[in-house]
């Protein structure tokens, strides 16, 4: 059975960090991408894309808003992605998600919301003084 367990969410101060991490089991993680995404707290919004990294970490994206300032890594051995998350704003408040997507080939991935296979249940990440 296919589980991704996210955790390290809470209260920050603008300019704070935080790390994310995301538990995968079920799979063989190296042929799975493993994406962020998120779910502000606002009408009319949508799931979106954070960061994503192939199944070997060879290759990773990030949206605009986050570049310089999140970074995400992958360590197959311990079934665990991250999302170390620095000089937070608050317009990074929101639900985090972890998901993962099956890729034949462990260096490609699509980060986008309807490529992904499987879905955490989320975590809350509030930056607020």
């Amino acid at each position: 059975q296919v589980q991704l367990v996210e955790s390290g969410g809470g209260l920050v101060l603008p300019g704070g960090s935080l790390r994310l991490s995301c538990a995968v089991s079920g799979f063989t993680s190296d042929y799975y991408a493993i994406g962020w995404f998120r779910l502000r707290q606002a009408p009319g919004t949508e799931r979106e894309a954070v960061s994503c990294i192939s199944g070997t970490a060879i290759r990773t994206y990030y949206a605009d808003s986050v570049k310089g300032r999140f970074t995400i890594s992958r360590d197959n051995a311990k079934n665990t992605v991250y999302l170390e998350m620095n000089s937070l704003k608050s317009e990074d408040t929101a639900v985090y998600y972890c998901a993962a997507a099956y890729y034949s080939d462990p260096n490609i991935f699509v980060c986008t919301r309807d490529g992904m296979d499987y879905w955490g249940k989320g975590t809350l990440v509030t930056v607020s003084s």
